[in-house]
């Protein structure tokens, strides 16, 4: 355990923390002092993640539950007052993939994407919110965005739908909740995970990452792609009095690497009197905007050639 104890006698909520990402940042809470509830949908993974932080010297109650529904919701904070008698944080890390290019995405792959991220990330914020009311608790919202929701990526409607709309309700839960010294911020992570394992850019680095290796320093300084114990910090640094002035941010972490995004502004503004018709439109946007149009997706460097992904067996 933490010899600091930064968030000793604060309690957490964290979803989707029975493995991954939300692991790393419910042991990392611990560490600091925080008991945590720990959430996943799957029972024995949710036992086994607050057995291994209650076997380090922490306290750690699990629920398992599928995250979505206000019924969750209450039954995630109505565990951390039950058993710790307060709630201080929430962190709403679960989500899942089901990753297709738009013809082929059902509306089932996209209800039930953005039934987990973006209404689970609602219910449980609205849900903890009303306690951190209620109580005079100045409390901290932590949720998960992506690279995704920040420049799009192929074959993820359904994902960049949610993660963009986490960030869009983050910037309105800061200005809702100002007044109760609650804050609300979003982090936006790059590590290795079971999502970027399938990724043949990322091979080298998760491969390391499995065999207790570093990961090479490109992966880690030129694309800021590291561990989950790399994002970890963040998260428990944002829950803590530290960041007490820090809210309605987008802030990413991975490897060496921490960043500010910035919000969406105007990059170029123009006028024409009487408004701008059709023809005026065709005659002179591509000469006001065309040299300022803005990219969509990532754009990675070029992996060395040491890093190169191996082929596939055949």
């Amino acid at each position: 355990m933490s010899p600091t104890q930064h968030l000793a006698g604060k309690v957490a909520i964290v979803t989707g923390s029975g493995r991954g990402l939300g692991l790393a940042y419910a042991r990392e809470l611990a560490r600091q002092g925080a008991a945590v509830v720990v959430n996943d949908v799957d029972a024995a993974v949710a036992d086994e993640a607050a057995a291994s932080i209650t076997d380090a010297g922490g306290k750690a109650v699990a629920v398992a539950a599928a995250v979505g529904s206000t019924e969750t919701a209450k039954a995630l904070v109505a565990a951390a007052v039950e058993n710790f008698g307060r709630l201080d944080i929430l962190v709403t890390n679960a989500g899942v993939l089901r990753d297709k290019s738009l013809l082929k995405m059902t509306d089932e792959d996209f209800d039930v994407v953005i039934n987990v991220h973006l209404r689970g990330t609602f219910t449980c914020v609205r849900e903890a919110y009303a306690y951190f009311k209620e109580n005079n608790v100045p409390g901290r919202i932590i949720t998960i965005g992506s690279p995704t929701g920040q420049r799009g990526n192929f074959g993820q409607t359904n994902y960049a739908a949610a993660k963009a709309g986490i960030v869009g309700m983050v910037r309105t839960w800061a200005l809702e909740m100002r007044k109760a010294g609650v804050t609300a911020n979003a982090v936006i992570p790059v590590a290795a995970t079971a999502m970027t394992k399938t990724v043949p850019f990322f091979q080298k680095a998760v491969q390391a990452e499995e065999k207790g290796e570093p990961m090479p320093e490109f992966f880690r300084k030129e694309l800021g792609f590291g561990t989950a114990g790399d994002v970890a910090p963040l998260v428990a640094f944002l829950a803590s009095d530290a960041a007490a002035k820090v809210t309605g941010q987008a802030i990413g972490v991975g490897g060496d690497r921490l960043q500010l995004w910035s919000h969406p502004e105007a990059v170029a503004t123009e006028y024409h009197d009487g408004g701008w018709d059709f023809e005026t439109l065709v005659e002179q946007f591509d000469s006001l905007f065309g040299a300022k149009l803005q990219s969509v997706g990532e754009r990675f460097p070029e992996l060395p050639a040491e890093l190169q992904p191996e082929p596939a067996a055949k």
